[in-house]
């Protein structure tokens, strides 16, 4: 795909795949809009890659479309910024569930429908990324407001997928396994809970964020124009183990 000039909004920009997917389509020479909640992520990804930035915390629903609208039109966007919460179903904090379900789950449909309706109200034909997880289709110990927030997010990618294609809109899913992300190593610094996991993946070890900014590039790009409403697994095999 020939990225020059195309303008991306990546949410969760600052750290993670979501910053690996921002410095990935700036040396492509897309046009990148990083959006975090930190601005000293943000300050050290501009000076890298000479992006724009929004300073937002996506936690906070009610100020999304005061943060974004005003940054549109935006061609492409990829809803990477996510969050959790190690926490047992027993002893789950239905405040931490609901945060959890708020920034993975919330945020991205309220940031899409602001994106939606100023690419149908243009006649845009735009393509959206949404950064799901393994966890959306596993019941992984003590992640029962992420496998459900996740899990969420896909169900509603495929919606939108369905109700947007014939407006020429894709929509997919990328769902990675462990990710050595900052959030990757906190949940999985453990090695008696992270070995048995990765010697289940074929290709034995867990993921690069720049491998999967890779399948998410390739999810916005040209070459994916007939892929709509898929959970691409991006996990070493694990799916098939």
């Amino acid at each position: 795909m020939n990225w020059s000039g195309r303008r991306v909004l990546v949410t969760g920009a600052g750290k993670g795949i979501g910053r690996a997917t921002a410095v990935m389509l700036a040396s492509r020479e897309a046009r990148v809009l990083a959006l975090s909640r930190s601005a000293d992520d943000l300050a050290s990804l501009k000076s890298e890659t000479a992006c724009e930035t929004i300073c937002a915390d996506l936690g906070a629903i009610d100020q999304i479309e005061a943060a974004v609208k005003p940054a549109l039109p935006i061609d492409l966007l990829v809803n990477c910024a996510g969050t959790t919460t190690l926490q047992s179903f027993v002893d789950s904090d239905l405040s931490e569930f609901t945060r959890v379900l708020g920034v993975n789950a919330v945020a991205p449909m309220v940031l899409s429908q602001i994106v939606v309706k100023d690419w149908l109200a243009r006649g845009i034909k735009g393509a959206i990324v949404n950064v799901s997880s393994d966890a959306a289709r596993r019941g992984v110990v003590n992640h029962t407001a992420y496998c459900a927030s996740k899990a969420a997010l896909d169900a509603m990618t495929r919606v939108m997928a369905a109700e947007l294609g014939p407006s020429g809109i894709r929509v997919n899913s990328v769902n990675p396994t462990v990710t050595l992300t900052p959030m990757g190593e906190l949940a999985w610094s453990d090695p008696a809970k992270a070995d048995p996991v990765k010697a289940r993946i074929p290709l034995g070890r867990f993921l690069d964020p720049d491998e999967v900014a890779e399948a998410i590039l390739f999810l916005l790009s040209d070459g994916a124009a007939m892929v709509n409403g898929v959970s691409l697994p991006v996990d070493g095999g694990l799916s098939v183990s």
